[in-house]
């Protein structure tokens, strides 16, 4: 190859290897880098365009009970352990057609195709288990909200989000780690 063809291909070069590396960099933000989750960013896109073709969707949001008292009982350490856990086991129960998501802090949201697939006191127990950290066991529960798309009004995300968060509440108010799902008609 001539010196003048390998000068004229070292930009392109370049400039496909910037390419990569921040198309690398984009898809790392939409992950959080504790669990592996996707961030708000990262979901959301998702979630719209899976409500948007999935009538009977399950909106979830999930907030981790006491999670101030986890860290400052067992350190950050078994906070991240928690957290992680947390993350493994709703990903798990959502399988590959659904979605998750740690929106930040102790937040979680989820989304799956159908409510069939899926039943939500299997979430509930997973996510009350246990998490040993350095041979402890360490108590979690989680407050969890749901909403199915179709019992909507409007059926948009912010819409489901919003009716995912005063049932997370609601079941908040029914006392912690006493928070079974209440199913809907």
């Amino acid at each position: 190859m001539e010196l003048p063809a390998i000068a004229a291909a070292l930009p392109a070069l370049g400039w496909a290897l910037h390419g990569s590396l921040l198309a690398h960099r984009l898809s790392t933000a939409r992950r959080d880098p504790l669990t592996g989750l996707h961030t708000r960013a990262g979901w959301t896109a998702r979630a719209e365009r899976m409500l948007a073709k999935h009538p009977g969707a399950l909106v979830l949001l999930i907030d981790l009970d006491d999670f101030k008292a986890i860290n400052d009982t067992h350190g950050h350490a078994a906070g991240d352990a928690v957290l992680t856990a947390t993350a493994e086991r709703l990903a798990h129960w959502c399988g590959t057609r659904g979605l998750t998501a740690r929106l930040g802090g102790d937040e979680f949201a989820a989304m799956v195709p159908e409510l069939g697939t899926v039943n939500l006191f299997d979430l509930w127990a997973a996510l009350g288990q246990p998490v040993t950290h350095h041979g402890h066991a360490i108590p979690v529960s989680a407050s969890v909200g749901h909403c199915v798309r179709h019992q909507l009004i409007v059926p948009t995300l912010t819409d489901a989000l919003s009716a995912a968060d005063a049932d997370m509440y609601a079941a908040k108010g029914h006392g912690r780690r006493n928070n079974t799902p209440r199913p809907r008609p």
